[in-house]
């Protein structure tokens, strides 16, 4: 059951009951800020939704709304739902289904089942529709295997810019002992690039670092037309083109081409060896998402805490060769203030550089905090049912 909504607009409240928030516009329908999926009530007409607005403004409840995000964002679990439960206990006040959604998921989020499922019966009832189903999120979900290879995905490019990140990339090698590389972004490579390629791979041999690299057919298709029998040139092409045909597992291809290798240069050729990924491992570990995530989603693990600038970059780098970038939200529990700040920073940087982002599957606990610090205004954030 899918909920987009944007519970309620920003607004001025009277001096007794204004919010520690500072932003602030106002509360006609004149409201010009870009609309996004957390802001779609759906009413059956437009007086209802007059009606509730005025109500929940009145009573200060938008205060509430953000001052909840921010008591759960810092931990505060506990004060977060006695603040929100006493605007449900409170008769004179108008509930909007964006409290609603928040008090459900902080059930949810806490392991309340019995106190879920006494609210989901008015909830019905109120909203005339089938409640959102019980869900244990108090879990942490399963991390990501701890044993499983840092994954580099390589840039589009292979040049002399690349020296960089391959130095970089054989630092994570040498202390993890492991490495998965990915080459399917890699749209070409040049005399410098090849050689920083060639040079890397064997510095990690001599390290004996575990290596594996997918999609290196992508990086044989593009050797391929450097490779000439007969032709004593381009000696490194030829060398890297047969090392990456171990890790696409053609030993027929790889036998003729260290045959015309042995005439080209008059010299013994590499010999055989399979490094091909494991059947279905590069479809799953390629990805670097979760199993059951499809590779053009991004994912947020359990918590954002801090600068959080590991999955910043992350999120970043991902982003660089997309135009449209999905972030799966679904396993994110909790943004504290600072890095819900550092998220905003990104995906402003994002937007400004043309791209659109979509965070899809956010608990309504983390919808709101995402609401009073303007993200809804940098992507569009959709809300968990």
């Amino acid at each position: 059951m899918a909920f987009n909504i944007n519970p309620f607009k920003k607004s001025q409240t009277n001096p007794s009951s204004q919010s520690m928030f500072s932003r602030s516009s106002g509360a006609s329908g004149n409201d010009s800020s870009p609309k996004t999926d957390l802001s779609a009530l759906d009413f059956s007409n437009t007086g209802q939704q007059a009606v509730i607005e005025v109500t929940e403004i009145a009573t200060g409840i938008g205060v509430v709304y953000e001052e909840a995000a921010v008591l759960y964002a810092n931990g505060n679990d506990r004060d977060a739902e006695q603040l929100l439960t006493a605007v449900f206990d409170d008769p004179t006040a108008t509930v909007g289904e964006g409290l609603w959604m928040m008090l459900l998921d902080l059930y949810r989020l806490t392991g309340q089942r019995e106190r879920f499922d006494a609210r989901v019966i008015d909830y019905a009832r109120r909203f005339e529709r089938s409640p959102p189903a019980w869900e244990d999120l108090s879990l942490q979900p399963a991390k990501r295997r701890t044993d499983a290879a840092a994954l580099i995905n390589l840039p589009a490019a292979l040049s002399a810019q690349a020296s960089q990140q391959l130095q970089q990339l054989s630092v994570i090698a040498r202390k993890s002992g492991t490495l998965r590389i990915d080459l399917g972004r890699v749209r070409s490579i040049d005399d410098q690039g090849c050689l920083l390629v060639s040079q890397t791979l064997a510095q990690l041999a001599a390290d004996r670092v575990k290596l594996t690299i997918f999609n290196a057919s992508r990086l044989v298709d593009l050797l391929s037309p450097k490779v000439k029998p007969g032709q004593p040139e381009n000696r490194d092409y030829w060398m890297l083109m047969l090392e990456m045909l171990k890790y696409t597992g053609e030993s027929s291809r790889f036998e003729d081409m260290a045959v015309d290798y042995a005439v080209t240069f008059e010299e013994s050729p590499p010999s055989w060896e399979s490094k091909q990924p494991a059947l279905g491992e590069e479809e799953s570990a390629a990805s670097g998402v979760p199993s059951g995530l499809s590779e053009e989603e991004f994912a947020f693990d359990s918590e954002l805490v801090g600068s959080c600038s590991e999955t910043i970059r992350k999120l970043d780098e991902f982003a660089s060769d997309r135009q449209s970038v999905i972030v799966d939200c679904c396993q994110l529990r909790r943004v504290d203030f600072v890095a819900a700040g550092s998220l905003f920073n990104a995906l402003a940087s994002l937007q400004a550089r043309g791209k659109s982002v979509q965070l899809n599957k956010v608990n309504a606990m983390v919808g709101a905090l995402m609401r009073v610090m303007s993200i809804d205004q940098v992507a569009q954030v959709t809300l968990r049912g």
